[in-house]
């Protein structure tokens, strides 16, 4: 039989098919279809199952890219589904919403050798859409009941995938959120049109299915004590990721009509679930018939333009002070915002929100030049004289990233060490915190990241509890 492999010298590079901007934007539905089998195994085919995979190097998961590319392109996509999620727990979710281009795809040896990059992102999706339309998807069913239990303070993508590994291991695992729904920004931070929220709710129902507690409108501090949470459990994980918005300091910012990005977010989300939000309704979280400018560059900007648009935004710009090729978010969806009709001003920072403390009317905004770069490589910027100009708004939106929580405050647990930015201070090894049987992972530990990088601190993280509650044994047994 025919090599089903290495075809990227005959089969060129293809991605799903993506629907039209002009029909896309009337809806939040994803904008990339699935690929179909066939193309699927092809674009498969195209990998170079290189002696060093540099794709699998440049994923957080470290995900085994090479062999499940050559299983589907062998027409054994059962056996690459379990390559997939033998190191993910989240595989068909990091398909859609991981920036490839700049992690396996960009490392690709084809892409970096001018042949283009397999698509490895749409065939990780394809094979999770299958499994779970298939039923490879097994529940979660342990080999033993440990008779030890786990608090996990966070449903997020870290909290999930811990919750899938621990509970998978035997422990009894309960997850508390303060949202009414499991997914953290999965759910309510991401639009539709890049993540359909039933995606995210076939993961939380197989952790419910398996033996996963979920305790949701719980608010860990105010609601329930956390030490009440720790004399419940032998351990507790914190994956409560970072929320607290960055604002604007400039004049009139806060004037009615400068929002954050996250509660716009949220409410748009929660319009897609037929939830009852009045601030949307009100208008002041509803772009509806608005003049909208967002302010900053990563992918909550991208998010928050392109949410702007579907709601009816009479027009939207997105206000960013460095150039484009130094934007932090996604370059694929700075190309899908400009199809769907955004406008971008690059090197422009905001001076001051024009109009009065019950309306906004525009934003006064400053043009910038690069200035040099840091030992990162990151530019700095400056301002250039005489370049102010002026834009109408109706609906400010700030998208300049998010901080952590004063997570001591909160849970009232001064022991509890942070870092300097204010980040849970772990063991560097461990994850373990300052409190004994604390564990952190994710953003609450790295700072706001991606996806991807969550769901290896949860894996991360319930390997270690479960190996730090494994060497308790002996002590538990003498009590």
């Amino acid at each position: 039989m025919a090599d089903a492999n290495q075809k990227f010298v005959i089969v060129p590079h293809a991605t799903p098919a993506k629907t039209g901007a002009d029909l896309r934007v009337q809806d939040f539905a994803e904008i990339y279809a699935g690929f179909m089998d066939t193309a699927a195994r092809d674009q498969a085919s195209r990998c170079a199952q290189c002696g060093v995979p540099f794709c699998q190097s440049a994923c957080p998961l470290e995900n085994n890219i090479p062999d499940w590319l050559r299983l589907a392109a062998e027409g054994r996509p059962e056996e690459a589904w379990a390559q997939a999620e033998a190191t993910s727990a989240l595989p068909e979710i990091c398909g859609r919403v991981c920036p490839q281009e700049r992690l396996c795809d960009g490392a690709c040896t084809l892409e970096r050798s001018g042949w283009t990059t397999v698509t490895i992102g749409s065939v990780e999706r394809w094979l999770g859409d299958m499994a779970f339309e298939n039923g490879w998807v097994t529940p979660i069913r342990p080999r033993v009941e440990r008779g030890q239990s786990v608090g996990i303070i966070g449903a997020g993508p870290a909290g999930l995938a811990a919750a899938d590994r621990l509970r998978s291991a035997g422990y009894a695992v309960t997850v508390y959120d303060r949202h009414d729904r499991a997914g953290g920004l999965l759910t309510y931070g991401i639009p539709g049109f890049k993540l359909e929220k039933p995606v995210v709710m076939r993961r939380v129902d197989r952790l419910i299915e398996g033996g996963v507690t979920f305790r949701l409108g719980v608010e860990v501090g105010s609601h329930l004590p956390f030490d009440d949470l720790r004399a419940a459990h032998d351990a507790v994980l914190v994956a409560t990721g970072v929320y607290q918005a960055r604002r604007l300091t400039a004049p009139g910012c806060g004037s009615r009509g400068v929002i954050a990005a996250l509660n716009y977010l949220i409410a748009s989300n929660r319009k897609g679930f037929g939830d009852d939000v009045p601030p949307f309704d009100s208008g002041d979280l509803n772009a509806a018939g608005k003049r909208v400018v967002v302010i900053g560059g990563g992918d909550t900007a991208m998010d928050c333009v392109r949410t702007a648009i579907r709601q009816g935004a009479t027009s939207v710009t997105c206000l960013y002070r460095r150039d484009r090729a130094n934007m932090p978010g996604s370059a694929r969806e700075v190309g899908n915002a400009e199809e769907e009709g955004v406008r971008f001003e690059w090197l422009a920072a905001p001076r001051a929100i024009l109009g009065g403390a019950e309306s906004v009317t525009g934003v006064r905004a400053a043009r910038m030049a690069l200035a040099s770069q840091n030992s990162e490589g990151r530019w700095t910027v400056e301002e250039v004289d005489g370049g102010d100009f002026e834009l109408p708004a109706d609906l400010v939106i700030e998208a300049l990233g998010f901080e952590p929580e004063d997570l001591p405050s909160l849970f009232e647990t001064p022991d509890l060490a942070v870092t300097e930015w204010g980040t849970v201070r772990t063991a560097r090894r461990t994850r373990a915190t300052t409190l004994e049987g604390v564990f952190a992972a994710g953003d609450i530990v790295r700072g706001a990241s991606l996806v991807v990088w969550a769901v290896r601190d949860g894996q991360d993280a319930a390997a270690e509890i479960d190996a730090w509650l494994k060497s308790r044994l002996p002590e538990r047994a003498a009590a």
